[in-house]
């Protein structure tokens, strides 16, 4: 199960970083995040706390890792001399990067702490450390999966059925494509 959490923390993290244009532009959510010494401590733990159950912090944990050795993959297959000098030298480097990880992490809590209130923060590190809370999370992977399963073939046809729609209304004005 802390496989598929992890998983889908990392699509939660790539989904943030590609969709933050999105988000922006919702006038739900405030236009600029209060600044992250105005926080209070028991805001940031509950993000953390949050972030922890949702798989964000393991994700971002395997971020520094998985590129290491996708680097490492990358290099010596032109290089395969260097293999074991290469390898001594990312292990040097990696705290550096673990450290940015970390702040990166760190800066995910202290956004989530800040567009949401105390209250409401604490309610939800409460829910999912809740048994419903547990029973979510683990119900959550499988719902994903079963969803996707149902939504892939309903996008598809979507989009065939639009086209022909469009197609159609298109050559009602004398339009073919």
């Amino acid at each position: 199960m802390s496989v598929v959490r992890t998983a889908k923390g990392l699509v939660l993290v790539a989904t943030l970083f590609a969709g933050a244009g999105a988000f922006a532009a919702d006038s739900t959510v405030p236009a600029s995040p209060a600044p992250a010494g105005s926080l209070s401590p028991a805001a940031v733990s509950a993000a953390d706390a949050i972030l922890a159950e949702i798989g964000v912090k393991q994700s971002i944990a395997f971020i520094v890792p998985g590129m290491m050795t996708q680097l490492e993959h990358n290099v010596t297959s032109t290089r395969p001399e260097i293999k074991d000098s290469l390898r001594q030298t990312l292990q040097a480097i990696k705290p550096e990067f673990d450290k940015s990880a970390q702040h990166l992490y760190t800066q995910a809590a202290e956004l989530l702490a800040s567009q949401m209130s105390d209250k409401e923060l604490q309610d939800i590190a409460a829910f999912f450390d809740s048994s419903s809370g547990k029973r979510y999370l683990a119900t959550e992977p499988v719902f994903l999966q079963k969803f996707t399963a149902l939504a892939g073939p309903w996008r598809e046809q979507l989009s065939t059925d639009m086209m022909a729609r469009a197609r159609e209304e298109m050559k009602k004005k004398g339009i073919d494509f």
